[in-house]
């Protein structure tokens, strides 16, 4: 009786013991359990393994385009400039006096307008706030003090406030010298000379200057569509060969071959919107010859 009770409680206590029995994790990250028979009690488990995820590549956002500034948007050339800017994918700003211009046309209605005055400065920081190059054609006619502020003091507060405001490249398109027409308009040639000085001295890397004599094209008075192109395209065929001709005293600043509005407009936004685009002044020709290139 008394053997037969002492070998259920060792049975007992073999199952209990057996039960209760749990691993136990080491320092160094093994694992072993506690009810290991004799025979692999010289075994350690080897630790589990953890497979580093490779790594997400997201692409980054695509860049947003420029935004290109033109003054003077709504006028012969600035439209044009608009156009070129809109079919390169740039969005596009302009500021002028009437802000939208009553034009019937789609690119108008992709244009974002701002309505301001060039002859006051403190209204042109807003329209400038987000730009990364200007154009300006600004420009017009009247007495002499008159085209000294439009074609002058207009653009030389531009000119400031971009600079200011740190905006890279600043494009002025100006005019090509007619010698005696100088002297006739000599307020219009004075303020576009003024600029120019003061867009050399603001914008020394970024700065171009476009001198296009004679611009042809459709141009848009009301509702009348002028074709100056009738004119201007069969002078500029004739004229653009005969380069030696406007080396001759006198007259030879009056065989300045014409350009096309189109051609004005390309050069205009390459050269605010390519960073390798010399800075400078460039003539007529050199109009010609960097519209053609693609």
């Amino acid at each position: 009786m008394r053997s037969a009770l002492s070998r259920l409680i060792r049975s007992s206590c073999s199952v209990s013991s057996s039960r209760l029995s749990s691993p136990v994790l080491l320092k160094n990250g093994k694992a072993f359990s506690s009810d290991a028979t004799p025979r692999d009690s010289g075994r350690v488990d080897e630790p589990f393994k953890v497979e580093e995820a490779e790594p997400v590549k997201v692409p980054p956002p695509p860049p947003s385009p420029d935004k290109l500034l033109v003054l003077g948007g709504s006028g012969f050339v600035g439209s044009h400039v608009c156009k070129e800017a809109l079919e390169r994918g740039f969005v596009v700003s302009s500021l002028n006096r009437s802000g939208k211009p009553s034009t019937s046309e789609s690119w108008a209605d992709k244009v974002i307008w701002n309505q301001g005055n060039l002859l006051e400065p403190a209204s042109l920081e807003d329209s400038m706030d987000g730009v990364s190059a200007v154009v300006s054609c600004v420009g017009g006619f009247g007495s002499n003090s008159q085209m000294f502020k439009l074609n002058g003091t207009a653009n030389i507060n531009a000119i400031r406030v971009a600079a200011e405001k740190g905006i890279k490249r600043f494009v002025y398109v100006s005019a090509a010298d007619f010698g005696l027409v100088n002297y006739l308009l000599q307020g219009y040639y004075e303020g576009k000379r003024a600029a120019e000085a003061e867009l050399l001295s603001k914008f020394t890397y970024g700065g171009v200057i476009l001198r296009p004599g004679f611009i042809h094209g459709t141009r848009r008075v009301g509702s009348v569509n002028i074709p100056l192109g009738l004119v201007g395209s069969p002078m500029q065929m004739v004229l653009q060969n005969a380069k030696p001709l406007t080396r001759l005293p006198l007259v030879g600043s009056m065989l300045t071959p014409p350009v096309s509005a189109t051609s004005v407009a390309k050069v205009a936004v390459r050269a605010a919107t390519d960073p390798v685009f010399p800075p400078g002044i460039v003539d007529v020709y050199g109009i010609m010859r960097y519209s053609e290139q693609k």
